[in-house]
């Protein structure tokens, strides 16, 4: 059985579970009170970062116009050339008990910083995991990300939260075998990483630790799960879910611990599915998306449902439409956030079509609001008891998806580009190939005697022969 040296520990956050659904076994209010940090109740989304950074939003902008508590980045955003060079946030110099990370980034001291291997969402890999190593995509292409190297990561940076390596497939099934290996690679990374955690010279004790639950049958990572519940347990402040049936395959003894989701969520139909499976912490990639898209949201949850009513609502609007090229309403009524209070429709319409930065920074603004209302209201139905009931409406009165993108975004990185699926056609012919198929008509060819001469093959046609059969 693994022990730990309780002085060099991963350190265990104070999460306490206030609610609970009537079955006792899904949507719950919960409180995250990680020591210097601001407070998180749950259920609340973390921000998704891109280089250490909310898209489209400064640090100083996020500190003054936002209510962001908390940010997800990836490793794989900063290593680069690693390992054969030296990562330049490894160097940041950071005083004390300070995380290099946070300063390399810029982030506010109050914001939870949660270090992960991937992106969200991550880009699948041509390349497969090993026995000891994942693939990522860097800024400089595709490489493998060595257990070792993220265990020397996670103790330099010093993250508040650090999500421990696990071998999942994005963008398809894993195939019997596979999945059989999934457990004993994951189970084995995790070990290495709390092995971290006790080192006398480099350990971080300050960080606390998230274990993945894979999404596979539990009956395939059930020895990976017995170790969760009896050798890692006291080392654990959190377990990380990539599906909602993975709450049923959290052991007993661990279902007290806060559950980071980062999986994959396209609409807020499927971010309540989430939330009522038991989720408490999200991730919400399809903000970002959404204002790439030129789309502001605009939708509640607290809301009442006129059954006289046929048709459902609009999750957003797209502001690339010319519908709003005189609109002086703001975004949304009754918004209270920095766009609205203070620009108009037709203003970001403008910006958007002109192709200004600024018309992407006030829809991320507007857009972030609104997801920080959506949650509360949320966490008000599950306090008042009626969430599932609030839910249903909801379902009723808003359409399933999005508008439909009609604009061009902003540029679009390398990483945020798809790399699954074949190369397109070859656009020039192979200049070889075998001539095999070409035996036969060859050898129909009448090969001339050593002593013919130019007039004695032109009897013979040899050259029309050759030209018609052998080409």
């Amino acid at each position: 059985m693994a022990t730990t040296n309780p002085a060099k520990a991963p350190k265990q956050i104070p999460f306490e579970v206030n609610s609970l659904s009537a079955d006792n076994n899904g949507y719950r209010l919960g409180h995250l009170n990680f020591p210097r940090r601001a407070p998180i109740d749950t259920p609340h989304y973390v921000a998704v970062s891109s280089r250490g950074a909310i898209p489209h939003i400064s640090q100083d902008v996020m500190r003054d116009n936002t209510r962001m508590k908390g940010m997800y980045t990836a490793l794989e955003d900063y290593i680069e050339k690693a390992p054969s060079q030296r990562p330049p946030v490894y160097g940041f110099p950071a005083a004390g008990e300070e995380s290099p990370l946070r300063k390399f980034i810029a982030l506010q001291k109050d914001a939870l910083l949660i270090l992960g291997p991937r992106r969200i969402p991550p880009l699948p890999c041509s390349a497969a995991s090993t026995s000891t190593s994942i693939a990522i995509v860097t800024s400089f292409g595709f490489t493998m990300l060595e257990c070792k190297a993220y265990v020397e990561a996670v103790q330099r940076l010093r993250p508040d939260i650090a999500v421990a390596m696990g071998d999942v497939l994005y963008g398809h099934q894993p195939g019997v075998k596979r999945a059989d290996r999934m457990g004993d690679r994951t189970q084995s990374w995790l070990q290495a990483l709390i092995t971290g955690w006790r080192d006398a010279d480099s350990g971080t004790c300050d960080t606390a630790l998230f274990a993945p639950i894979l999404p596979i049958e539990p009956e395939k990572q059930s020895w990976y799960l017995e170790a969760l519940e009896d050798d890692f347990k006291d080392n654990l402040s959190g377990l990380v879910l990539y599906e909602t049936e993975s709450v049923g395959a959290i052991p007993r003894t661990l279902l007290h611990l806060p559950r980071l989701w980062m999986g994959d969520i396209k609409t807020p139909h499927q971010l309540l599915d989430i939330i009522a499976s038991g989720v408490d912490i999200f991730t919400i990639p399809f903000i970002h998306e959404a204002t790439d898209a030129g789309i502001a949201f605009d939708f509640i949850f607290d809301l009442s449902w006129d059954s006289s009513i046929s048709s459902s609502k609009p999750l957003g609007m797209d502001l690339w439409s010319s519908l709003y090229a005189v609109d002086l309403s703001p975004l949304c009524k009754d918004c209270l956030c920095y766009t609205c209070t203070n620009h108009h429709r037709a203003y970001v319409q403008h910006l958007l079509n002109a192709k200004e930065m600024l018309g992407w920074v006030l829809l991320q603004l507007h857009n972030y609001n609104i997801l920080d209302n959506f949650s509360a209201a949320v966490r008000r139905s599950i306090c008042q008891g009626t969430f599932e009931h609030d839910k249903a409406i909801f379902g009723k009165a808003y359409v399933r998806d999005f508008p439909t993108k009609t604009g061009q975004g902003p540029r679009i990185r390398g990483y945020q580009s798809k790399s699954e699926g074949k190369e397109p056609p070859r656009k020039n012919p192979v200049a070889y190939r075998s001539l095999n198929d070409r035996k036969e008509r060859l050898a129909e060819v009448v090969l001339p005697s050593p002593s013919a001469d130019a007039v004695d093959l032109e009897q013979v046609g040899f050259a029309e022969i050759f030209e018609e059969k052998g080409e």
